[in-house]
């Protein structure tokens, strides 16, 4: 055995060490104009990370339901952004770990990523309600290696609930309607801006989200009159969600704003001192506020959502995809079999509480009401006889509002935009639907989620699930990186696009879409009975207002 000296020895191993201190002398770091950002590289994963990335100054004070401002404003020196910023602020998440300064993003690229190689993008926004979520639970490493082409994924935070979707004449004069959807306005400008700084092609955007985050993108294709301002180039949107869209200055909107505004001690004025007030309240006393008003309306699950503001949103999704108003963009939009279940036995009221015991046709209406104000007796009425008789639900009121829930919310939304883009697009935007449907692990809201996170991934999940989750993940991200939905895994099955129907007519139906079941993909035609039932409900688009 040769033995060395202590030179030698600490040679030999300053030699061996050489990538080692290489690694931690050359971390990722990406440079912008406001600030340095180390990131981290992880090797096991392969893909570098750059965590909690400030795009906005706090959103706080007199910056309170103003307009984002974009980039920061001061300079952020250097920044380790190697974890999660905190989420927004909303109702049962106040508390270490959210904050009202919460306008953060994080950018995940593949690791050895240049400036030089302008990969597409792949942009997150989170579900939640538009009331609480956060990015920290979408960690995109599954969806990043099963992708057949290198892609980058992004994800942003927005002002949630009453911070970000408070309305009201008061705010349409001294602040910013619908803030949480123009904060990822605001975020997607950012992009544009700085993912060439990451590796990014800004000219290779695609928005996605999920539920209240499918929600958003729908709107993104609708606002400014479907002037997508070069911001993104294809939208995607898991169970799109068709809330109640009222007008900012209309008394629903102007009722929720006395109320919230009563309840935080600072009166119902016409006047500016109501904002003032608002503006200078502590957080505390704004989400005791919020949760008190939650608490006064038992018949409604989300009370603040996306509005009509008459200038960033001037059109309901019905009217816009039925007369295209909306920008001219692929999409891919889809929806889940049991999208209805579970939503009403959360209402503390039991005449809204379909699972009661004691429900009836009434207790129906008045869980729909609660959802959509406008909804008149008569009309569901109408509607009663579409989901008839009781026997096709098993004799459960609750299994049919579940039906009607979850078609009239999320099922003929992601009909109503791939068949409206199929109709009305041009230049070649195409649009494919899909429905997730797995016997084994469930179909409700959501449950499609478990395909491309690991946070969402059920446990139980045998091979069969696991199969269809990466192929799913193959159609998802090729249609970010090629601009078709193709799988490498699934040989030979193809996802058609929506059919370019001839006709004229409004009916909107999304024919056809592809079914994912585990050890059952395959294209399948939507029937006629959701047809007609999705016809009615849109037919009911000026009354329900969505």
């Amino acid at each position: 055995m040769t033995y060395l000296s202590l030179p030698a020895k600490l040679l030999q191993f300053a030699i061996l060490s050489l990538p080692l201190l290489f690694a931690f002398a050359h971390p990722p770091t990406v440079t912008l104009d406001y600030g340095t950002f180390i990131g981290n590289d992880n090797t096991s994963t392969g893909i570098t990370s750059f965590l909690g990335i400030r795009f906005a100054d706090p959103p706080t004070g007199n910056l309170r339901w103003r307009a984002a401002i974009s980039p920061p404003s001061s300079n952020l020196g250097t920044v380790y952004a190697t974890k999660f910023a905190p989420i927004c602020a909303s109702i049962g998440q106040t508390g270490d770990g959210t904050s009202e300064d919460c306008l953060f993003g994080n950018v995940f690229v593949p690791s050895g990523t240049t400036s030089h190689d302008k990969l597409p993008v792949m942009v997150w926004f989170h579900g939640g309600g538009y009331q609480e979520g956060g990015t920290p639970d979408f960690d995109p490493m599954l969806l990043m290696q099963s992708s057949e082409k290198p892609m980058i994924f992004v994800s942003f935070a927005y002002r949630l609930g009453v911070l970000g979707f408070l309305g009201g004449t008061r705010l349409k004069k001294d602040g910013q309607l619908n803030a949480g959807i123009q904060d990822q306005r605001a975020a997607l400008v950012w992009l544009q801006r700085y993912i060439g700084k990451f590796g990014g092609d800004p000219s290779r955007v695609t928005i996605w989200g999920e539920s209240a985050g499918a929600g958003s993108t729908m709107y993104h294709l609708l606002a400014n009159g479907g002037d997508t301002g070069g911001l993104f180039q294809a939208a995607m949107g898991d169970s799109p969600t068709d809330t109640f869209t009222p007008t900012f200055d209309s008394d629903f909107v102007e009722s929720l704003f006395n109320l919230f505004s009563t309840n935080a001690g600072c009166g119902t004025n016409a006047n500016n001192n109501v904002l003032t007030c608002l503006r200078s309240a502590k957080l505390d006393v704004l989400t005791d506020a919020w949760d008190a008003l939650v608490a006064n309306r038992t018949s409604t699950l989300f009370n603040f959502a996306p509005i009509l503001d008459g200038d960033f949103i001037a059109v309901r999704p019905v009217e816009a995809f039925t007369t295209g108003r909306f920008a001219n963009v692929p999409v891919l939009f889809g929806s889940n079999t049991n999208e209805g279940a579970g939503w009403s036995a959360q209402l503390p009221n039991p005449a809204t509480n379909t699972t009661n015991p004691n429900a009836t046709e009434e207790t129906v209406f008045h869980f729909l009401r609660g959802a959509w104000d406008t909804l008149t007796q008569e009309s569901f009425d109408r509607a009663v006889g579409l989901y008839y008789p009781l026997v096709e639900f098993s004799d459960s009121f609750d299994r049919q509002g579940q039906q009607m829930y979850g078609e009239v919310r999320y099922i003929c939304l992601a009909g109503l935009i791939t068949e409206g883009v199929t109709r009305w697009a041009s230049g070649g935007s195409r649009a494919y639907q899909y429905r997730y449907d797995n016997p084994h692990l469930g179909s409700n809201h959501a449950n499609e989620l478990g395909a491309f996170f690991p946070a969402s991934t059920p446990p139980n999940a045998d091979d069969e699930d696991l199969a269809l989750f990466e192929v799913m993940r193959e159609f998802f991200t090729s249609f970010v990186t090629t601009g078709t939905p193709t799988s490498r895994t699934a040989v030979g099955l193809s996802w058609d696009p929506v059919a370019d129907y001839p006709d004229t007519s409004n009916d909107i139906d999304g024919n056809p879409r592809i079914l994912f079941r585990p050890g059952g993909i395959a294209m399948e035609q939507i029937s006629d009975e959701l047809n007609e039932n999705c016809a009615f409900w849109h037919s009911l688009g000026d009354e329900m207002q969505i």
